[in-house]
């Protein structure tokens, strides 16, 4: 009988341990559900102890907290230094958020590294950032065909930048460099690993950047972060760098050469600080035309499509004639 009653007490001992102490991962789902009631400040809870524990995707949440001042006081170098340790586990949506962060704050070499290894793993916002920093020369060596292989996979993904950048890519870049293009964009997809971390909404509302889907089909699980916004949306810009004065003689006529399009305005800034001296632009000022989360630089006027085309031949860089709207 002893015996029995003991046997009884170790097993209802085991199962009042067993429910006071969760699954991480289901302490996680907690914090979602609470977060998509508008309780920041019960997720916040929820997660931190996990995150301090090492949870990556706690970590993740946190940092968004911090990011967004849900729960928490904004405080951007909490929310890098939680993005950092998501990160440094191979969590995408941290990597991808870090790196947006950091490139729109002044670090860019800093930034395309985390968003390289983001794009590696075939999320389209880090594709179609490091694809066009490839593409520009921007704190990365200049390699415009893979920059089109990067674009490629973000387009092909549905991201509505990327396939606008593709478009102007199509009229920049050769029709060999096109082809090889995407030849490297199969072969990168191809060798791509499924994201540790599956991007789960957690609200209805339309966000300005898609989330990426993963290269291969998962199996269903629970929602373990948050994706409320844009990822970058509430992060302050970089401080641009002052425009050139205009040149003092005007020039007149309906067509621009375009030097690029960058993810940023002050990369576009910068490359026409760098080209403005030329003397195939001497008369003619900068355009900087919004394009969904692009910057297109043109440079005008010109009086024909042929002085357009002789000015690009010149500046030593690539570019192309476009009508002025």
């Amino acid at each position: 009988m002893g015996l029995t009653v003991s046997c009884k007490y170790l097993v209802t001992a085991a199962l009042l341990i067993a429910s006071a102490a969760p699954l991480p991962a289901q302490s996680v789902r907690a914090g979602i559900d609470a977060w998509q009631k508008s309780d920041y400040a019960g997720a916040v809870a929820i997660w931190r102890p996990l995150a301090e524990k090492g949870d990556p995707d706690a970590q993740f949440n946190l940092g968004q907290a911090y990011r967004l001042g849900r729960g928490v006081p904004i405080n951007l170098a909490a929310a890098k230094t939680w993005f950092e340790r998501a990160a440094s586990q191979g969590h995408v949506d941290a990597e991808t958020t870090l790196g947006l962060l950091l490139f729109q704050n002044g670090s860019q070499a800093e930034g395309l590294k985390w968003l390289k290894k983001a794009a590696d793993q075939g999320e389209a916002r880090a594709l179609l950032v490091y694809g066009t920093a490839l593409v520009n020369g921007d704190s990365v060596t200049q390699d415009p065909v893979l920059g089109y292989a990067y674009v490629s996979r973000a387009a092909a993904q549905g991201l509505e930048p990327a396939k606008q950048t593709l478009d102007q890519l199509d009229q920049l870049l050769p029709i060999a460099d096109r082809k090889r293009g995407v030849d490297i964009a199969r072969e990168l997809a191809k060798a791509a690993p499924a994201p540790k971390s599956a991007p789960v909404k957690a609200a209805p509302k339309p966000v300005q950047i898609a989330k990426a889907k993963p290269p291969q089909p998962a199996p269903k699980a629970e929602p373990k972060h948050v994706t409320t916004e844009a990822p970058v949306k509430a992060v302050a810009t970089a401080a641009a760098p002052k425009t050139p004065k205009e040149p003092a003689v005007a020039a007149s006529g309906g067509w621009r050469i375009q030097l690029g399009a960058f993810s940023q305005k002050g990369s576009a800034e910068t490359l026409y600080q760098k080209l403005a001296g030329k003397s195939a632009l001497a008369g003619r000022r900068a355009f900087y035309i919004p394009v969904g989360t692009i910057t297109r630089l043109q440079v005008g006027p010109f009086e024909s499509r042929a002085a357009a085309q002789g000015a690009c031949n010149a500046v030593g860089v690539p570019c192309f004639p476009v009508a002025a709207k």
